[in-house]
């Protein structure tokens, strides 16, 4: 954690897994591994300095087949900030990589966890979301 702000709390806003039938569950099953995750972090103001932050993960065949799954977390985090913020690209960089990192673990942990419970047990991330790697993409 940095001194700029302090995490207050962070909880599942909303999750979803769809698999609408068993013959859809026995294809996705094997094809999985090609499943993308799609990424997108918002931002909502508060009262009092405090932000909500929320992490929305996308869990979703991107190829032309008829039987998919889908699967969705929306992951909400709470800050406060702490130090006063100079700029918005400060502030951008503390939402959308810092705190990211900080608190990654936690997240991919439920989401795996979705999955998992969802029937789909062989689903691992083989590699961690690089943050910093995504803000730089936004901006350039």
């Amino acid at each position: 954690m940095t001194e700029k702000y302090k995490v207050l709390g962070q909880y599942i806003k909303d999750a979803s897994s769809e698999t609408p039938d068993i013959e859809t569950y026995l294809f996705v099953r094997e094809i999985i591994s090609k499943y993308k995750l799609g990424i997108d972090i918002t931002s909502k103001a508060l009262k009092n300095k405090m932000i909500e932050v929320t992490t929305k993960f996308v869990f979703q065949d991107k190829e032309d087949n008829k039987k998919k799954a889908y699967f969705e977390m929306n992951y909400s985090t709470i800050i406060k900030l702490i130090d006063k913020i100079s700029s918005k690209k400060e502030l951008e960089k503390i939402i959308i990589c810092d705190l990211q990192n900080e608190i990654y673990p936690n997240l991919e942990r439920a989401f795996l966890n979705l999955l998992h419970d969802s029937g789909y047990e062989s689903v691992k991330f083989s590699k961690k979301v690089d943050f910093e790697e995504l803000y730089k993409q936004r901006f350039s």
